[in-house]
């Protein structure tokens, strides 16, 4: 299977974020995407490729052209008041505010920015672009001969919506994809995503469309992040309704219990008809993970991947979660490996 990565994920680089009063290190670090780079290349995976460069019109086929805009310029504007710090939005605007808007950043920022995991830095803009070209460089491989790939993206995306970001994320990675591949001819385009927490962004891009099915297995949002999203009877919307699909665990899920969630996923996305298919690939479903709450161990994440291959349709994996860095790379590549051995 070839890998695509792209070295400029190393511009986001965030030195704290806030969670539970608290700052602390960020947990979204460069050293994630290295070790699962390490990895692919200890098990010798496949080529590692550098992404080609799509431009921002794949990004505005899912993102609002005004939020775009915002990501793009938004370090020049902070930095230019603020100096070389770190953007953090510093209001939100409550419900029935005005949307006018404003002449400071930090007030911008809280347009745009739903927590306080993820700064805008002087390198995001790149490093997210990079991530998106990473995404649709790897889309073409498994469109063609090869029917897989793996993007090894970072930032990560699936918390990225229309007009927002948060959760480490700025554009989503997994909808860019899943567009583009529409945009080549398919029809029906399949989104499951893995990842501990709700695809919050993902199911707002494509909440109310038929083509493209977003599946979400996840930790309770009563209880986890995103928290205002990811409930089972959020199925839809018009001409999307009954196409999106989410299966929200307890706290301390093990694979007995993440198994048949797994299996409702790939029964729903066979019986959609899907084409092609784009697996957001977090792997903080991992017990030692420090930030969530199930239990799988390495080798379920194997069996994770001998599942997905059961479905025998072009499958592109997209990197997402993941915060136990010493187990990411193994935990990763054996979804990748046991996808491979199976298909």
């Amino acid at each position: 299977m070839k890998t695509v990565h792209s070295p400029h994920h190393v511009l986001q680089n965030a030195e704290a974020e806030f969670i539970r009063g608290r700052k602390v290190p960020s947990f979204e670090m460069p050293r994630r995407a290295e070790l699962v780079l390490e990895r692919v290349n200890a098990v010798s995976l496949g080529p590692v490729i550098e992404p080609k460069s799509f431009g921002t019109d794949p990004i505005l086929k899912v993102h609002d052209r005004d939020f775009v805009t915002f990501l793009a310029t938004a370090w020049e504007t902070w930095s230019t008041e603020n100096g070389p710090i770190d953007a953090f939005p510093n209001a939100w605007p409550p419900p029935r505010s005005s949307r006018v808007r404003t002449n400071r950043p930090g007030a911008e920022l809280g347009r745009y920015c739903i927590d306080l995991s993820s700064p805008i830095m002087a390198g995001t803009w790149t490093a997210a672009t990079a991530g998106a070209d990473t995404a649709l460089t790897a889309m073409e491989i498994a469109a063609g001969a090869d029917k897989c790939a793996f993007a090894l993206c970072r930032p990560p995306g699936h918390h990225a919506g229309r007009d927002y970001f948060g959760g480490y994320c700025f554009l989503n990675n997994a909808a860019i994809a899943a567009q583009a591949w529409l945009d080549r001819g398919l029809d029906k385009v399949a989104v499951l995503d893995v990842d501990y927490h709700h695809g919050n962004g993902t199911q707002d891009i494509f909440h109310d469309r038929a083509d493209v099915l977003t599946v979400s297995i996840h930790a309770d949002p009563q209880h986890e992040y995103p928290y205002y999203s990811g409930y089972a009877d959020e199925t839809g919307e018009g001409e999307g309704a009954g196409f999106n699909l989410n299966i929200p665990l307890a706290w301390g899920s093990d694979y007995a219990t993440y198994a048949p969630a797994l299996a409702e996923a790939l029964a729903r996305i066979a019986g959609f008809g899907a084409e092609a298919l784009v697996v957001s690939l977090g792997v903080d479903t991992f017990g030692g993970d420090p930030i969530s709450r199930f239990r799988l161990v390495n080798a379920d994440f194997t069996t994770m991947g001998r599942t997905i291959a059961s479905l025998g349709i072009p499958t592109l994996f997209v990197m997402e979660g993941g915060y136990a860095v010493e187990d990411i790379g193994v935990n990763a590549v054996n979804v990748l490996t046991g996808f491979e051995a199976a298909r």
